[in-house]
């Protein structure tokens, strides 16, 4: 009886000890941030408010091409086959995780040939000898999981899962936008060669018409050497342009996962679209649903903050209930032939670990745990400060070029102007070559100028739509604040 009384008292004592482990004065200190405190800025007002970019938003280009790349690349590129790889790994932990939620039973079977000497057991036996310790038993277990410890580490091994699938279209998205951009350039690279032989053309023109001047005895073989000058120079400029077509076409093979070969077979790109830049309504709020890299990294925050959790209730006593059912013998025929009665063992009983003193394990793993959330709760507040900047770049970028295309038009029908005029002066002798070159040189500049806002524009679309998700929408919604819904 004094026996009983006592347990009451022992277990309270084990209790107490526990306060030895403590995780007080350990806490995160970031905070998630809040989009509706963050100034959006006029940039991000939209007039006329647009829909959301569509899952397949480069077909707005039309250019079928494009298309076959872009599916391509989504199919076969190394980088995305990785994220993939890594959301798997993430499944075989979280399955892992569930198993250590669940009842486990086992098989065993034992057999040992021992030696027992005359002095191991008291009272002693008359000698020396050998036996077969053997069993064959089953045994359970099941954690309670008073603290809900391992739940906690399940739900955060799904969090896990779900931040490797945002990831994924992430990177998805990632390699869309790579492709456009890249195939944007290459149909940049083929413009500009366009304006090239055009201006190599006209330089040979006017050699042919000094070279006429000279003949005639109305000029002379200064301006002959004047007009042939440029020509090399242009051709190198052409050769230059060959090149990034080359380089343009291996990176896009690169981008679909395949060899540089592949990129021989890609034509010139036929590029249309005509896209305002407006912005869908409610942008910042609805954005954090929208870019799956926002979505990733909101996961991992209530991943980190369930980590957390578990490591608070390693604090606690664990307490696991075991069994076991089965045969034992000392004699290996006996397991086999004897009956259940004579050889039939089972146990049953609980199992409870309680960390004492651990030279500050625990303290330092929630310490830890608690600066990893901190770190994923600043990189979440990055990137939704990011993802605003971008988009307002983007916009701030199209409507400026827009205002630059306009005002290069003014540029270019007046340098198109200047060069009749001079050519034609030229071919009549009433002014020098000098002039010629100088409209030349000016028209050339500012028809590069026009191919290469074309391009930026066209990929600032690109990039534009990557600011605002590509397409993506979470299927659970992650809200600014709280948990996932």
């Amino acid at each position: 009886m004094a026996a009983r009384r006592g347990r009451p008292l022992v277990l309270a004592s084990v209790l107490a000890l526990a306060g030895c482990a403590s995780f007080g004065g350990i806490a995160p200190q970031s905070t998630l941030q809040d989009v509706a405190a963050l100034d959006a800025g006029k940039t991000l007002v939209s007039s006329a408010p647009a829909d959301w970019p569509d899952a397949r938003w480069w077909q707005a280009y039309g250019d079928p091409q494009l298309d076959a790349l872009v599916a391509a690349a989504l199919a076969g590129n190394p980088d995305l086959r990785l994220a993939r790889a890594r959301v798997a790994q993430a499944e075989g932990y979280a399955q892992s995780a569930e198993a250590a939620t669940l009842p486990r039973l086992d098989a065993e079977a034992g057999f040992q040939r021992t030696f027992q000497t005359q002095q191991e057991f008291s009272p002693s036996p008359e000698f020396a000898h050998t036996y077969w310790k053997s069993d064959l038993l089953l045994r359970a277990s099941y954690a309670l999981d008073l603290w809900g410890k391992d739940e906690k580490a399940l739900d955060s091994a799904i969090d896990t899962v779900r931040a490797g699938e945002a990831q994924t279209q992430a990177v998805r998205l990632s390699l869309a936008t790579a492709v456009v951009q890249a195939y944007v350039q290459l149909s940049m690279q083929h413009s500009l060669r366009d304006v090239l032989v055009a201006n190599l053309d006209r330089q040979q023109q006017l050699l042919d018409i000094a070279r006429r001047r000279r003949e005639a005895g109305l000029g002379t073989e200064l301006e002959v050497n004047q007009a042939a000058t440029p020509l090399p120079d242009s051709e190198a400029q052409i050769e230059q342009i060959d090149e990034n077509l080359a380089i343009g076409r291996h990176q896009l093979a690169a981008l679909t996962g395949q060899g540089p070969g592949a990129g021989d077979a890609i034509s010139r790109p036929r590029l249309a679209l005509d896209h305002p830049a407006e912005l869908p309504a409610a942008l910042p709020a609805h954005l954090l649903g929208r870019r799956p890299d926002i979505v990733a990294q909101r996961w991992r925050v209530e991943a980190s903050s369930r980590d957390i959790e578990v490591a608070k209730t390693r604090f606690y006593p664990d307490v696991n209930l075991a069994a076991f059912a089965g045969v034992a013998s000392l004699n290996l025929s006996t397991l086999v032939t004897g009956s259940l009665a004579d050889i039939g063992t089972a146990g049953f009983g609980p199992a409870i670990s309680l960390p004492l003193f651990d030279g500050g394990r625990l303290r330092g793993n929630l310490r830890l745990q608690s600066a990893r959330y901190d770190e994923a709760v600043e990189r979440y507040n990055g990137a939704v400060i990011g993802a605003l900047r971008e988009v307002a770049d983007e916009i701030s970028r199209q409507r400026s070029i827009q205002q630059q295309l306009v005002l290069n038009n003014t540029a270019l029908d007046s340098a198109r102007l200047a060069e009749q005029q001079a050519e034609q002066g030229f071919h009549a002798g009433l002014t020098d070559y000098l002039n010629v070159l100088n409209t030349q040189s000016v028209l050339l500049q500012q028809q590069r100028n026009r191919t290469q806002l074309i391009a930026r524009q066209l990929e600032s679309h690109a990039a534009l739509m990557a600011a605002l998700g590509g397409g993506y929408q979470a299927t659970q919604e992650v809200a600014a604040h709280g948990e996932p819904q």
